[in-house]
C-alpha cells in the first residue's frame, strides 16, 4: 500500500531533500511551504522520481492553515502514515559578537514560533490521522538542543531543538498506546541549495566537518518507517548518520555520513519512566 507522507518546510533545503527522498519511493507526499513556486518545484521533482507529489501553501505560523492542510489529508486519504515536522524560521544573522540582548526581539523568537511551537500545532492536527495508520512521527532536530557554537547557535536557536527533543518524548508516552511511534532526529551538517562546492571545500576540516545531503534523512526516515522494531525508537532522540550506519545507508554521493557525538555530544536523553511517589519507595 502506498504510503501517506507529509513533510512540513519543504520549499527547499532539508524538508525538500526528505519530501524527494520519500517521494523515490513511490510515497504519496504532501510538501508545505510558504513559497509557491519553490513548492511546487518540489512535488513536480516528486512525481519525476516516481512519487506522488501535492503542494500545500502553508504558513506555519498560521494555526488555521495547519489545521487547513490535515483537514485535506483528512478528506482525501483518512489517515497518514508519516509526519516530518521540519519547518522552522532561524533568525537573520546580525554582526558577530552581540548578545541575545543586542539583537531584535522578533527576530529571535522565530525558531521557537516557527519550529518548537508549530511542531506542536501540527502534531496536534496530525495525530488522528497517525493514529488511523498506526503512523510515524518524526521531528528533525540538531545538536545545538544540547551544544553552543558562536556565531551558529543562540538561546533561542538551542531552546527550540531542546524543546523539540522533549517534545517528541512526551508525546512519545502518550501516542504509544495508540501504535504511533514519535522520533526527533539529529541531522548533521546539510548541504543545501546555499551550499557551494566551492564553500563546502572552504569549511569542511576546519569550521564544520563534512557535509550530508538532506536526502539522506529523508532515507533514514524510510526505513525507519519500515523498521519492525520502530517502537523500540520511540521517545528517543537520535543520530541520524547513527541510525543510517545501522540501516546500512549511504547517503546520494555514496559515502556513509558520520555522526559528529565526539565533537557535539550524544543525543538529549529523557527519563523513560517516572512511577508515582509510592512505586518509587517501594522499588527501593
Amino acid at each position: 500500500m502506498t504510503r501517506v507522507v507529509l513533510v512540513t518546510g519543504a520549499s527547499r533545503g532539508a524538508g525538500k531533500g526528505i519530501a524527494l527522498a520519500l517521494g523515490e519511493t513511490g510515497d504519496t507526499v504532501y510538501v508545505t511551504g510558504r513559497t509557491e513556486p519553490e513548492l511546487s518545484a518540489t512535488a513536480a521533482e516528486i512525481e519525476r522520481r516516481g512519487g506522488t507529489g501535492v503542494p500545500l501553501v502553508c504558513d506555519h505560523a498560521e494555526d488555521d492553515q495547519v489545521r487547513a492542510v490535515f483537514e485535506r489529508v483528512r478528506e482525501e486519504h483518512g489517515r497518514l502514515d508519516i509526519l516530518v515536522n521540519n519547518a522552522t524560521a532561524l533568525p537573520t544573522r546580525t554582526s558577530g559578537g552581540q548578545g541575545f540582548w543586542e539583537r531584535p526581539l522578533h527576530e529571535e523568537l522565530k525558531p521557537l514560533e516557527v519550529g518548537l511551537r508549530s511542531h506542536y500545532v501540527a502534531a496536534h492536527y496530525a495525530a488522528p490521522l497517525l493514529i488511523a495508520a498506526g503512523g510515524l512521527l518524526v521531528h528533525t532536530s540538531a545538536p545545538g538542543a544540547r551544544s553552543f557554537l558562536p556565531g551558529l547557535h543562540g538561546p533561542s536557536y538551542g531552546a527550540g531543538k531542546a524543546g523539540t527533543d522533549k517534545l517528541s518524548f512526551d508525546m512519545a508516552q502518550e501516542l504509544r498506546p495508540h501504535g504511533v511511534s514519535v522520533v526527533s532526529i539529529w541531522m548533521g551538517v546539510l548541504r543545501t541549495e546555499r551550499i557551494t562546492p566551492e564553500v563546502e571545500r572552504a569549511l569542511t576540516g576546519t569550521m564544520l566537518p563534512g557535509f550530508e545531503s538532506p536526502e539522506f534523512t529523508g532515507r533514514v526516515i524510510d526505513a525507519l518507517a519500515g523498521d519492525p522494531r520502530i517502537a523500540e525508537y520511540s521517545g528517543k532522540t537520535v543520530w541520524g548518520a547513527e541510525l543510517g550506519a545501522g540501516y546500512g545507508i549511504t547517503d546520494t554521493d555514496g559515502t556513509t555520513p558520520s555522526s559528529h557525538r565526539e565533537w557535539l555530544g550524544p543525543p538529549s536523553e529523557f527519563t523513560e519512566v517516572i512511577p508515582n511517589y509510592g512505586e518509587f519507595l517501594n522499588r527501593h
